[in-house]
């Protein structure tokens, strides 16, 4: 299916994700729609719940442009959640106020895992439709991202019912049980892949995959139970779409001790946390992969002279980009409800301002 939308104005960030030279550094912010702008908690209010802003196209698009509407962000992301996928396996997706996901039915027993299968087609076209409005709605202004959890995340949720701290049940299961762990994870990735071609499908310009929780794994884990069902997914992707390349993603929280196998398996970006020297990350990968990240999300409740000193530090980690080498600019994890908005205005603008200079010396 192919959709009439307006010409991109400002390609920077995707340039950037494809190794080729840019004006400035680009920039966007995880969680750049969300609880610390006021529109935001407005909009929400309006809505009712997260998920009745999650699952109507409206409110979506509507919370997807504010920050846009209100930053110089070089590119805008589909306000949803990770956990929409296994919430359309059945799983009952639920927020508790003040608190983070749950489900109603985690996978506990070995025939519900056995039974567990791809969302059906359909179950998921409610992000599909934010997806069309929302790149509809920018105009051309910025490039919409498309993203979602990676398998082994999706599964820490789906089997601990909710976030966790120790994974006990998951790692249970992993050590006890791989035959299921390893379904459950063919299963996601089968959902996955097909759940972002369909975004890229809906009109999404480049796509993510979050791996929140893989650092939480021990080596040789990792590998097998996170990493090899991403690059499954990567190999599976829509390279290009009516003649452009839509860029992919991969961010593994916890994962710069990986960084050369990840940098590996075919993506065309890799996202760092604040873990990582962004100088010793570009000289490790070289030009296999651009960098996105990595400042740490705590600056932002300091001083702006002290945000514009951190942001200055992470460009010079990083260096002048030059051909063959791309660096997005972002935060090495969510931006914190808390955050003041007028933070994120100097961390923009410094991003912009002090990039442009780099190239210009």
């Amino acid at each position: 299916m192919s959709h009439q939308f307006s010409p991109l104005k400002n390609d920077t960030f995707l340039k950037a994700l494809m190794r080729e030279e840019t004006d400035y550094t680009p920039l966007w912010l995880m969680r750049q729609a969300g609880r610390y702008l006021p529109e935001y908690r407005a909009t929400r209010k309006g809505a009712g719940s997260f998920m009745s802003l999650a699952k109507n196209p409206q409110f979506a698009t509507e919370v997807t442009l504010q920050p846009i509407d209100r930053y110089a962000l070089d590119a805008a992301i589909l306000f949803s959640d990770i956990l929409t996928v296994p919430d359309a396996m059945g799983l009952g997706l639920y927020f508790e106020e003040g608190e983070g996901p749950k489900f109603e039915r985690p996978l506990k027993d070995e025939k519900d895992i056995l039974a567990l299968k791809v969302p059906e087609e359909g179950s998921l076209q409610y992000v599909f439709d934010a997806v069309t409005q929302i790149r509809t709605a920018l105009d051309g202004r910025v490039p919409l991202i498309g993203f979602s959890g990676s398998p082994w995340t999706l599964a820490c949720y789906m089997v601990e019912g909710q976030g966790s701290k120790e994974f006990h049940k998951v790692k249970t299961m992993l050590y006890k049980r791989p035959d299921l762990m390893h379904h459950i994870l063919r299963v996601n990735a089968d959902a996955v892949a097909s759940y972002l071609n369909s975004q890229i499908d809906a009109g999404a310009q480049a796509v993510m995959i979050f791996d929140s929780w893989g650092g939480a794994l021990a080596d040789a884990a990792y590998q097998e139970f996170s990493l090899s069902y991403m690059q499954d997914i990567v190999s599976k992707l829509q390279k290009e779409k009516d003649g452009k390349r839509i860029p992919a993603i991969v961010f593994t929280k916890g994962g710069g001790l990986w960084l050369e196998k990840i940098a590996a398996i075919g993506a065309d970006a890799v996202g760092l946390d604040w873990t990582v020297n962004l100088g010793q990350a570009r000289s490790r990968v070289g030009d296999k992969v651009a960098l996105q990240g990595n400042l740490d999300p705590a600056i932002l409740f300091a001083d702006p002279e002290q945000i514009r000193q951190q942001v200055i530090q992470t460009l010079d980690a990083y260096g002048t980009p030059t051909a063959g080498h791309g660096h997005v600019f972002n935060l090495g994890h969510g931006i914190s409800q808390f955050t003041p908005p007028e933070s994120v205005s100097v961390l923009v603008d410094t991003v912009h301002e002090y990039s442009r200079q780099q190239r210009n010396k």
